[in-house]
């Protein structure tokens, strides 16, 4: 048994606007190879602002993935973020493992606006170095908001082994791809339907979180209402096709508008991040999620920021040889499946975030 590696899980990322799927097994050398992916798209009106409003219609899609995929492994991780998700880094007296696992409780209470009842808590330590005080991070998902989102996958006939947060999934996805320097500043963006997720990293350990209300719908919002067009007709647009009479050429002006947006609300959220802690700048920009690939948005954010900025390949360092998968699906999915491949290098077992 002591050499034994636990079981890999299998990511379950449901999204506001898809639902993302992958699994992996850890490959004999090191790393990863690609067993399963695959994805479903998900009515709008199912989950809205994180929160599942058609339960039944979030678990056919996720039934119509996990049997078009065939998938046979019961245990299944997935991830949160929004308003029920509360992360802070908090100081506390320096004091023993067991100490801390007391007072964990009673410190939560001062930072977490819920009913502390009505909460699952969980923290790491970050900084133990020998002195008086020591940094402390500390989450807290709602305990209802973990339950709907854990019923859909026993509804499924699975396993929910682990609840984690988007924005560290989104950093396990990232350290299992890029090679992380330290000291070295990366901000990780997450741009989802509804909710963008930055987590800043210096080398590998957080410093810097937070989630925005605004994503890729605001993009199909603007076309919906300047050039008139029902939703579908907009996503198709925004996602490169050409709808009706209208080209890709017609949207462009409309994606620069909410591309500026976007990068203004991570200017604010940098200039935060900049302003509340000792660092000066940030090194690289790392864009994922479905509307990372919104056209020339890496491009605005460069000259915006003037940073390399970067569309994330979850699978960079992923053997996809032996899997069923197009390379040309794969090279056009992979930033929307980051959250979900963070979710598969994990193990049974495993910490909870």
């Amino acid at each position: 048994m002591l050499f034994r590696k636990s079981k890999n899980l299998v990511g379950l990322d449901i999204g506001s606007s898809a639902v993302k799927l992958v699994e992996l097994k850890d490959a004999k050398g090191g790393g990863y190879r690609l067993v399963k992916t695959g994805m479903e798209t998900l009515s709008p009106e199912a989950i809205v602002d994180g929160a599942i409003m058609d339960a039944s219609l979030v678990v056919d899609t996720v039934n119509r993935v996990v049997s078009s995929l065939s998938v046979r492994n019961n245990d299944f991780g997935t991830s949160l973020s929004g308003h029920s998700v509360i992360i802070k880094k908090i100081s506390l007296p320096t004091m023993s493992s067991e100490e801390l696992a007391e007072s964990i409780r009673w410190e939560a209470e001062q930072y977490v606006p819920f009913d502390i009842n009505d909460v699952n808590l969980d923290y790491v330590v970050l900084d133990a170095a020998a002195g008086e005080t020591m940094d402390v991070l500390l989450v807290a998902v709602k305990k209802d908001k973990i339950g709907d989102y854990t019923s859909v996958i026993t509804q499924v006939g699975k396993t929910p082994a682990l609840v984690d947060v988007d924005a560290f999934a989104l950093q396990n996805a990232y350290e299992a791809n890029y090679p992380v320097e330290p000291g070295r500043v990366v901000a990780l963006v997450n741009i989802g339907a509804s909710v963008t997720n930055v987590n800043v990293l210096s080398g590998t350990n957080t410093i810097f979180w937070r989630d925005i209300s605004f994503g890729g719908n605001q993009y199909t919002d603007a076309i919906q209402k300047q050039l008139s067009l029902a939703f579908e007709q907009a996503e198709a647009l925004k996602k490169g096709e050409a709808s009706g009479e209208h080209t890709v050429s017609d949207i462009i002006p409309i994606l620069r508008s909410v591309s500026e947006d976007l990068a203004q609300e991570l200017q604010k959220t940098f200039d935060f991040f900049i302003a509340t802690t000792s660092t000066e700048k940030i090194d690289q920009l790392f864009i994922a999620g479905g509307s990372s690939r919104v056209m020339n948005l890496d491009t605005q954010l460069k000259e915006r920021f003037g940073i390399p900025v970067e569309v994330m390949n979850p699978f960079r360092q992923i053997d996809i040889a032996g899997s069923s998968v197009s390379p040309e699906w794969l090279t056009e999915n992979a930033p929307s499946l980051a959250v979900a491949v963070g979710l598969a290098v994990r193990h049974i077992g495993d910490e909870s975030a």
